[in-house]
């Protein structure tokens, strides 16, 4: 797939509403954990701790599916509030039932909306973060941009975003997993080709180094990039600037 089919296939995606995802919503969770080896838990608290939360903070959560790092923010200090949102109503019916059962009614609310158009005003949160879920936006710089203008000055912005290693030992294998393991297996226990996606879409992202550049210009100073398991995953740290 090139990128200008990828980036078509986007922008289909967005125009559906999220309705690419809501054939997957029920056993999604599931897929992520055998996909990841059971390592995406790991990556999302990696993610929270960036964010050096102290309590009391309001947290968007973009891109939240399941509510997997809603969740795991709410818990992390006392008093935080966290807003999630995604273009999936099946996902954030999922996720709903899961904060209800996690007992996080007061804290977690998840909602229906576009990460490329956010409902809500400037400088209303005091971080952001968004796990797998800044590949599939059509138009990635826009959606950094609402980043940084939803969120105070000061605030940072954490991203987590599955990688292909470009060199090093784990390439050739990661490569392999992508492209071959992933795509099946995801068919095969979801009775869905929706995994193809997954591996077409991480071989479409940028290389780390260009999508730091793109979080810079959107409006992030001292953005860092911290490679996690040898480069499959990348964590992307951003502050909005003054």
């Amino acid at each position: 797939m090139t990128t200008e089919e990828f980036s078509g296939a986007t922008k289909e995606l967005e125009g559906g509403d999220g309705e690419f995802f809501d054939e997957i919503a029920a056993r999604y969770d599931l897929l992520n954990r055998i996909l990841s080896l059971g390592l995406d838990g790991r990556w999302r608290r990696r993610a929270v701790q960036a964010l050096e939360l102290s309590g009391g903070e309001v947290i968007l959560d973009l891109a939240t599916g399941t509510g997997d790092l809603a969740i795991e923010i709410a818990g992390s200090r006392s008093e935080i509030t966290v807003v999630g949102v995604d273009p999936s109503r099946e996902m954030i019916a999922v996720g709903e039932d899961k904060v209800r059962r996690a007992g996080l009614e007061d804290a977690v609310t998840l909602e229906f909306g576009d990460g490329q158009n956010l409902r809500f005003d400037d400088d209303h949160f005091d971080h952001c973060a968004i796990a797998f879920g800044i590949r599939n936006f059509p138009d990635r710089l826009q959606g950094l941009r609402e980043m940084s203008r939803v969120v105070r000055s000061g605030g940072k912005v954490a991203i987590l975003e599955l990688s292909e290693p470009r060199k090093g030992v784990m390439a050739g294998m990661s490569r392999l997993y992508v492209h071959q393991v992933v795509p099946r297996v995801g068919a095969l226990l979801s009775g869905s080709e929706q995994y193809k996606y997954l591996q077409e879409s991480i071989a479409a992202f940028p290389p780390a180094e260009e999508f730091a550049t793109m979080m810079e210009e959107a409006g992030l100073e001292d953005v860092t990039v911290h490679p996690l398991t040898f480069g499959v995953v990348n964590l992307f740290v951003g502050r909005v600037g003054m």
